[in-house]
């Protein structure tokens, strides 16, 4: 049997608009939203939330605590997220109220999280349009970083990224990014245009073509992610069609289900070996200040490190709360750990999951 591994799986990691403004290089910081047309503005907001910003920061400012937690889990695989196109060229694409961008000479701000997949099917990567996912394309390439979810092709959006594991095994990565969170189905890649690998739906038929792409492309030892971005951005209840969705990727050889999208971390399910995370929330973004959904505490953040024991599925998952401030992640107060405690758990017990509190302040399920 293959030894344990662990796996770091983040939410949503939004390196543009504020958060690029900050940085060594930022980019042009104009905007097309009805209300902020200045992306510096929100760095403002945060400023008055929490303090001054001490711009330019370092690539690493960004992740704060979060690098020193994951260099003391040493986690075997590190997927994360990213949700913005990495460009300097590009059109606002149209019909949309929220464009993320950031300067590709910022991008070693992603490379010191060191990720080992870069999953991309999400409602942002192409932002500005298919030059701009060229450009991510090519610098997430030009900087050794692994992508899935996205390509010139389908073949290529299709296809998982592999990560070699201490055993022998690989880390199978399938990303994919649903209707339900805001994709426009003409994002999808087709033949030889670039684009994404789009999920219309969460019905049968889509639920048994990922899981046959599962089965096909597992073999002994290895551990399979799938990495959805998918549903609302707010809110604790999983609907019955993404519950059976994802029961059915785990009984088609998934391990995991990386599910994304929500701005705040929602409930989990333990099921048949297999885990489901239904939204890890945000990691990283500008939203710091933005008042509206106070009742949800989106300032704080979760780093997800599940235990998988390939050929048995998941036998743990440690979640370390961090929260925002100054557009930086710091580690949160113990009260701030013990209501997200228990807000998970009695989201998630009637998924078969409980959530408890470590001694060290973590959460733990499974």
């Amino acid at each position: 049997m293959a030894a344990p591994v662990t796996v770091f799986l983040s939410g949503d990691v939004m390196l543009g608009r504020g958060v690029d403004q900050i940085l060594p290089h930022p980019g042009d910081p104009g905007l097309r939203e009805s209300v902020v047309r200045d992306a510096r503005d929100y760095v403002g907001l945060a400023e008055r939330s929490s303090g001054s910003v001490p711009a330019p920061v370092g690539f690493a400012w960004p992740w704060g605590a979060a690098l020193e937690e994951l260099e003391a889990a040493a986690p075997d695989a590190r997927v994360v997220n990213v949700e913005t196109a990495v460009t300097r060229g590009g059109d606002f694409a149209p019909g949309k109220a929220v464009h993320y961008r950031m300067d590709p000479a910022n991008l070693p701000c992603l490379s010191a999280v060191r990720p080992d997949v870069c999953v991309l099917a999400n409602n942002h990567v192409l932002d500005f349009g298919r030059r701009g996912l060229a450009d991510t394309l090519a610098a997430l390439e030009g900087a050794g970083l692994r992508a899935a979810g996205a390509g010139y092709h389908a073949a290529q959006a299709r296809r998982p990224a592999a990560v070699p594991l201490p055993g022998g095994g690989r880390l199978l990565v399938f990303s994919l990014g649903a209707a339900s969170s805001g994709v426009p189905p003409d994002w999808a890649a087709a033949g030889d245009r670039p684009g994404v690998d789009f999920l219309p739906g969460l019905g049968a038929a889509s639920a048994a073509e990922l899981a046959d792409r599962i089965g096909r492309a597992k073999r002994p030892g290895d551990v399979a992610v799938a990495s959805i971005h998918w549903g609302s951005n707010w809110g604790y209840g999983v609907e019955p069609g993404m519950r059976r969705f994802a029961r059915a990727l785990i009984d088609g050889g998934a391990d995991i289900v990386h599910g994304h999208s929500s701005h705040h971390p929602r409930p989990l399910e333990s099921y048949r070996g297999g885990l489901v995370l239904y939204g890890c929330g945000d990691l990283v973004n500008d939203y710091e200040g933005i008042p509206g959904y106070e009742a949800y505490r989106p300032g704080l953040r979760l780093l997800h490190l599940a235990v998988v024991e390939p050929g048995r599925g998941a036998a743990a998952l440690r979640m370390v709360v961090l929260r925002a401030r100054r557009m930086r992640l710091e580690r949160a107060g113990t009260h701030e750990a013990r209501w997200l405690q228990l807000t998970l758990d009695e989201a998630s017990r009637g998924l078969g999951c409980r959530v408890r509190m470590a001694p060290d302040g973590a959460l733990a399920a499974l």
